[in-house]
């Protein structure tokens, strides 16, 4: 039966949870554990598929079709466990589920309440797979405070008392502010939060307490003695100059063998940190720097692009070298020429997005990828754009365009070369979508396979020519117009099994171009990057040797 650590917050929101629960996940993982971590957002949104990039960064999706929060992705990467549809829960699955159970009748006519129905339904959600590993992490969105968090706080301290004793430990991330003036670190704020916590019923076992550096021997004591943990579960989460120390740094704080402690697990086992160590010398100590452009369109908030981010910098770990990211905003160049805002990148990598604003800009990145040899990486809409790139300019489909674009506009403009996909098999059934279907979750969802096609470029970065990867998209390249650009040059060198719906284009002429209508970056981790995103980087230092 799995043990239970629940991760809150306090002070203030984005200190870092989600990656200080990737990091102990891979500590306990370390020293010989199973794990599986959870995301429970007190949101009222069914799930963040709906949602803007620049309200909640990117949309991580899993292998079996999840939305899911960002944070799932920093658990995978940092453990190499694969998330699934039951890590991630929000408020607005919890009432939907409540409400449908509901009008079935499965309440036998009782009235409907916060205590115990909706209780019942997140408990009920924890449960889920726990005795499948030996430790479950699960972390509650937002701030204690909140008032949409109140019933998971409520649930989670039931959920303790519902346990074996000492099954269930708590721990609080909090803020601990300097004082520039003053020259002082406060824990007046931890205290008010503590506060907070305890008077819902929650008394955390650890504090984790995000500050600039370290923090003196006489505050950690006055942390532990009003807040009542002991000195030595007082963590100090000081800011690194990479997320992937993160590990090293808990460990040196004393983080894992604080929640062994709690559980009262001892002896405990010694910790094997090697793949980290290795992690963070490939980070600490590149030989060399390359330069890449990402031309997107949400280039205002980072976060919209996490995944993307961290697989380019495996990449260059598995390179050993720094990736110098750059961001370039599409609309800059919608109508100007692209070239003074591209030249001397090494690389060009447009990532997926929704709607027309930007494409313009994305498509002319693609032309001066093509026309200058500079490596190119396109996802999902960066593939489509790709495509709509060499129809217009090579093939001489001049009035190429998307569906999408069309469908946001209300009149037809484009020959759609990219279309609304109505129609596509997952395992032994026939999916099928109409235009005007409900946007949320109706998207072709999750790990699908994809055949490569023999001596292909795609072919020889994977090494076979059987490849699984994770989806999230609406349109897609029409199989129609494969015969015309494969004239014009444009390859289809990745399939779906069925060979009806195009995964990956390539130009056989270029050093490196390729666009896939997949997510690579999701299955990216820091020990073990993707292929596409290490030979895109291998690329990029060819580049860089010719400049």
């Amino acid at each position: 039966m799995a043990r239970y650590i629940f991760i809150t917050g306090g002070v203030v929101s984005s200190l870092g949870k989600g990656l200080a629960s990737a990091a102990l996940g891979a500590l306990l993982q370390a020293r010989g554990y199973s794990v599986r971590l959870r995301k429970l957002d007190p949101y009222l949104n069914v799930d963040p598929g709906t949602m803007s990039p620049f309200e909640h960064g990117e949309v991580f999706i899993t292998d079996d079709g999840a939305e899911t929060d960002l944070d799932l992705g920093h658990y995978e990467r940092f453990t190499g466990v694969a998330a699934r549809k039951t890590d991630s829960i929000s408020s607005g699955r919890v009432y939907s589920n409540v409400l449908e159970k509901e009008r079935r009748g499965d309440y036998l006519g009782k009235t409907i309440q916060v205590i115990p129905h909706v209780t019942n339904e997140i408990k009920d959600f924890l449960d889920i797979g726990g005795d499948e590993v030996d430790f479950m992490l699960c972390e509650i969105g937002g701030t204690v405070g909140d008032i949409e968090g109140l019933p998971f706080f409520e649930a989670i301290r039931q959920f303790g008392q519902d346990k074996p004793r000492g099954q269930c430990i708590y721990m609080h991330l909090t803020l601990l502010p300097y004082i520039k003036a003053s020259g002082e670190l406060k824990t007046k704020p931890t205290q008010h939060s503590v506060k907070e916590l305890r008077s819902i019923g929650l008394a955390p076992d650890i504090l984790v307490c995000r500050s600039e550096g370290p923090i003196p021997k006489k505050e950690r004591e006055k942390l532990a003695l009003f807040c009542n943990v002991r000195p030595d579960s007082v963590i100090a989460a000081q800011d690194l100059k990479s997320i992937y120390e993160a590990p090293l740094a808990y460990h040196r704080e004393g983080m894992d063998q604080a929640v062994l402690d709690a559980f009262g697990i001892a002896p405990a086992p010694k910790p094997n940190l090697a793949r980290w160590d290795d992690v963070a010398d490939r980070i600490y100590n590149p030989e060399g720097e390359v330069k890449i452009a990402i031309v997107g369109k949400y280039i205002q908030l980072e976060d919209a692009y996490k995944s993307v981010v961290e697989a380019l910098t495996h990449g260059g770990m598995a390179n050993r070298v720094k990736v110098k990211i750059e961001w370039v905003d599409a609309e800059t160049f919608d109508t100007e020429d692209a070239t003074p805002h591209l030249q001397g990148y090494h690389a060009i990598l447009v990532p997926g997005g929704f709607g027309e604003r930007g494409t313009e800009g994305k498509i002319k990145a693609a032309q001066y990828a093509r026309e200058h040899n500079v490596p190119y990486l396109g996802i999902c809409l960066g593939m489509q754009m790709a495509v709509i790139e060499a129809a217009r300019n090579v093939a001489g489909i001049s009035e190429a365009g998307s569906e999408e674009f069309d469908h946001e506009l209300g009149k037809k403009r484009f020959e759609p070369v990219v279309y609304h996909l109505k129609e596509w098999v997952q395992g032994n059934h026939k999916v099928q979508r109409q235009a005007d279907d409900d946007k949320g979750g109706t998207m072709r969802l999750g790990a699908y396979d994809a055949t490569l096609a023999e001596g292909s470029n795609v072919a020889k970065v994977y090494g076979g020519t059987h490849i699984e990867e994770r989806h999230r998209h609406r349109y897609e390249v029409d199989i129609k117009y494969r015969d015309k650009l494969e004239a014009a040059g444009l390859r289809f060198s990745g399939m779906s099994p069925d060979g009806r719906l195009p995964e990956i284009v390539e130009w056989a002429d270029h050093p490196w171009f390729i666009g896939v209508q997949f997510h690579p970056e999701l299955k990216s981790k820091p020990f073990a990057p993707h292929p596409l995103f290490s030979d895109f980087v291998r690329a990029a230092i060819d580049t860089s040797r010719l400049v």
